[in-house]
């Protein structure tokens, strides 16, 4: 998947995935050919991450 199909899979900026990939955070990527792409596996996975750790805090909230 494009970073730009990502961003609008998520409906966030291609820059906030730029910035994300700059800062190490995001899911995995790789580059082929001075393209970036991701596999869909590691967004899947990523959303899984986000969704367990947002399930954690609202447990730890209460």
């Amino acid at each position: 998947m494009t970073q730009k199909e990502l961003a609008d899979r998520w409906t966030i900026s291609h820059r906030t995935l730029e910035r994300w990939r700059w800062a190490g955070e995001g899911p995995a990527y790789m580059k082929l050919g001075g393209r970036v792409v991701y596999r869909v596996s590691d967004i899947e996975a990523f959303e899984q991450e986000v969704i367990q750790s947002t399930a954690d805090q609202r447990i730890a909230a209460f």
